[in-house]
């Protein structure tokens, strides 16, 4: 659907049966595409599908490892027979993986083997909701992005190398890659970064007592500019300003409050980055935690101030005042918005079986093109020879002589200028140098962001950079700029399209600067067109509030929730930027244009909710499950508690039969939904978790024991040797660094959502400390050690912005 949604020809193999995931969702993923009937088990239908793979550039399969195979169609002698074939394997677990590769692997069964719905979140913990599950294709989406920029990524390499390759992007792995932020971790954190919920959790570990928080007490443990206000509306406003320099003081501003606080003792640091222990009180507004005593009496006079005005009014001030915050919207509401429909967040398709959709909108596009985007080609059904045809129409770009080593990295050459900051512009700087890009990231020499948010996210997207800080807004700052822009062929920035213009990279001024320069925008509210929100700030959290994430995890307007995980779509965000990227880069190599990638976090709300992100004229009620209490589907795909641990169940109407050769469950067959659950429950506490997932496995059955990142770090981390991690032979890896430059002894995911049989993937190397490579990016564009130590005096460029690395 994504190769499709920027211009690729797709050609769908369907089963003359049709899917069996039967679905509305199959109107949004099948849209831009033809789709064939051929049975794979015939002579003829095989014989077709080869005919098919020698006249593509890209051949896409989603299969258990080596099923596709046994049909007779093997992908490595395909690559054989044509070099240049570029194949893409999506399995649930990795091919190699010596436990888990051959089970069924469905969705909610990857979440659960992968992390997904164990400690999710502090919320959850705190209320003793553990495991918890939620609907959100976390582990789809994941992998829905990496692959397709690694397809795109790899038509770059073959423009170079003349080679195709063989590209492996495991489901559990992808979503493992989702959830990199929250498997860190850092022996010895400081105090000053853990949270009250953070504290709470271990003062109740560390005393035995029960995690039975409620949900109005756990509001209470929040921090005042990072939860959820009522309005006169009655409706949910959702505040973002934890860690910025400004925002909370503009939101303080706003309110009505600053000078009220300043009253009161709050202070404003002005250095941060110092030890705790040497600020002269201890609070600072904008430094994320805030102590209880300063939350609380913040809190309680915001609690009164928002309930003056309307959710839509406290919308209009919070965005035009630049500073992040949102209502809390149902995703039926948002699909509604005047702003989703003007920016073409979505798009309309007059879909054959459904009649007119509303769908959601591209994840990435290139601007000069996007417009060709808003209007999706309906699936439509035709004949091997309509598929001929197809392919024979399309305006390829052959691959041409080798100009680059094959097995060398696919970004070997290509320099990057990563301007950007907080999770998903970095993130895709960070997924770039896997592939050997070099990767120079620039922040202002004064931090903007405390040391949460800009050191410890930046333990994760920092890693493979090399970093400077200097101020850009500075007159010898813009010229360092521009100096650096010269050198490169990418630059990434998350900024609104006030703040491009302000900074001087719209596309005339950098066009004048570097004509070759690939430019990646990413923002919170954007699509191909402009809307009343484009220019809004915002983060992760805030999206998932507008879109209607938080309250189908919390269950009700009143009752808005996180979904839990740091970086649930500034990941996947990320991702798209790199993809969007990739394509500008291989349209720049094959024709010599220059055109501009873009992505925002609101695009891609549309991927992580795609089961149900759509609406038609018969369209059923929005009845995904949500809240606290949601367990799965229903019986038949479900979390069950064990004797020892949960299991999540996911088990077709297909694969019921297989439940009655199961040791240890009663007979099951002809009982009601209702009976089924109830059966089940009692069954399966005869048991742990561990020994049904043995039990289901053997039988065939999608079962599986519900497993804690924190379980799997432990499980598979390893003292860090260069390596991607890819040849760990399971689906997951960890590398502990324990020299790493922070001085703490740091254990992080490895970079193996993407596996290569030809093609190189480099582990990334530690986060440098902010700066330390500011002489060396400068001496490389030609500036003398003179120059460089006459900006260092006048605080236009800086080597440090603290004596520690992560700041105690």
């Amino acid at each position: 659907m994504v190769l499709g949604d920027l211009g690729a020809t797709v050609v769908r193999i369907e089963h003359p049966d049709g899917p069996r995931w039967d679905s509305p969702s199959n109107a949004v993923l099948n849209r831009n595409k033809l789709i064939v009937p051929l049975d794979l088990k015939s002579g003829q239908g095989l014989d077709d599908a080869r005919t098919l793979a020698m006249e593509a550039d890209v051949v896409v399969e989603n299969f258990r490892p080596g099923v596709l195979s046994r049909l007779g169609l093997d992908l490595a002698e395909l690559r054989r027979a044509k070099p240049g074939l570029i194949t893409l394997s999506i399995p649930g677990f990795a091919s190699d993986d010596e436990l888990r590769s051959q089970w069924k692997a469905f969705e909610s069964i990857v979440a659960a083997a992968s992390g997904v719905f164990t400690d999710m979140g502090l919320n959850r913990v705190l209320m003793g909701v553990n495991p918890s599950f939620s609907p959100l294709p976390l582990a789809s989406a994941y992998a829905t992005s990496i692959a397709a920029a690694s397809v795109a990524l790899a038509l770059y390499g073959r423009a170079q190398t003349g080679r195709g390759d063989h590209i492996e992007v495991p489901l559990a792995s992808a979503a493992m890659e989702g959830l990199t932020y929250n498997s860190i971790h850092v022996e010895d954190y400081p105090d000053r970064y853990k949270t009250q919920r953070e504290l709470e959790i271990l003062r109740r570990r560390e005393l035995g007592l029960a995690m039975d928080v409620t949900y109005d007490e756990l509001q209470e443990l929040l921090d005042p500019f990072y939860r959820s206000y009522r309005c006169s509306d009655g409706r949910m406003f959702y505040v973002v300003c934890p860690s910025h320099r400004y925002h909370a003081k503009r939101c303080l501003q706003a309110l009505g409050l600053y000078d009220e606080m300043v009253v009161l003792g709050l202070k404003e640091e002005d250095d941060v980055y110092l030890p705790k222990s040497e600020w002269s009180s201890t609070a600072s507004l904008g430094s994320y935690p805030l102590p209880k005593d300063w939350a609380d009496t913040i809190a309680a006079r915001m609690k009164e101030v928002f309930l003056t005005k309307t959710s839509d009014e406290w919308n209009r001030i919070f965005g035009e005042g630049q500073f992040p915050g949102t209502s809390q919207n149902w995703l039926s509401e948002w699909i509604d918005d005047p702003h989703v429909r003007e920016a073409a967040l979505v798009v309309e398709v007059d879909d054959p079986v459904l009649g007119p959709m509303i769908q959601p909108g591209p994840i990435a596009w290139l601007t000069e093109s996007a417009t060709d985007m808003l209007h999706p080609t309906p699936r439509m059904w035709g004949s091997i020879t309509d598929a001929k045809d197809r392919f024979a129409r399309t305006l390829r770009q052959e691959p041409r002589e080798a100009a680059a080593p094959a097995g060398a990295p696919w970004l070997q050459g290509v320099r990057v200028l990563d301007l950007c900051n907080v999770i998903a512009g970095p993130h895709s700087g960070a997924f770039l140098s896997r592939f050997g890009a070099e990767v120079i990231k620039i922040d202002p020499a004064q931090p903007l962001f405390d040391p949460w948010n800009h050191v410890v996210f930046g333990l994760t997207h920092m890693r493979g950079k090399k970093s400077a800080l200097v101020d850009l807004r500075s007159p010898e700052g813009k010229t360092i700029l521009e100096d650096l822009v010269r050198s490169v062929d990418v630059v990434i920035w998350n900024a609104t399209d006030r703040q491009v213009r302000q900074m001087g990279l719209n596309a005339e001024s950098l066009h004048a600067i570097n004509p070759r320069a690939v430019f990646c925008q990413l923002d919170c509210f954007s699509g191909v067109l402009a809307g009343p929100r484009t220019n809004y700030l915002g983060y992760d959290d805030l999206v998932q509030a507008a879109t209607g994430i938080m309250l189908r995890f919390g269950g009700s307007m009143e009752t808005p929730e996180e979904h839990a995980h740091v970086g649930t779509i500034d990941v996947m965000c990320g991702f798209a930027a790199a993809l969007g990227i990739a394509c500008a880069l291989y349209q720049r190599e094959t024709t010599g244009h220059v055109d501009r990638a873009r992505t925002s976090l609101s695009a891609l709300t549309g991927l992580a909710q795609l089961p149900f992100f759509f609406t038609y004229s018969d369209r059923g009620a929005f009845d995904e499950p949500s809240g606290r209490q949601a367990h799965g589907y229903g019986p038949q795909e479900r979390i069950y508690p064990t004797a020892s641990g949960s299991i999540m169940l996911a088990v077709p109407d297909r694969d019921l039969d297989l439940l009655s050769t199961v040791e240890g469950l009663p007979p099951l067959g002809g009982l009601a939904p209702e009976q089924l659950e109830t059966t089940l429950s009692s069954a399966l506490l005869g048991a742990s978790a561990a020994m049904w997932q043995e039990r289901f496995t053997a039988a065939g059955i999608g079962g599986v024991a519900c497993a804690g990142i924190g379980s799997l770090r432990a499980e598979y981390a390893r003292d860090a040797d260069c390596t991607p991690g890819t040849g760990t032979r399971s689906s997951y890896a960890f590398s502990r660094f324990p020299d790493h430059p922070s001085g703490h002894v740091v254990t992080q995911l490895d970079p193996l959502g993407v596996r290569l049989t030809d093609g190189t993937i480099l582990a990334p190397v530690p986060a440098e400390k902010y700066g330390t490579s500011t002489r060396a990016i400068l001496t490389a564009v030609g500036y003398q050690p003179s120059r460089i130590q006459e900006l260092l005096a006048s605080g236009v460029i800086s080597e440090s912005w603290s004596r520690e690395y992560l700041p105690s």
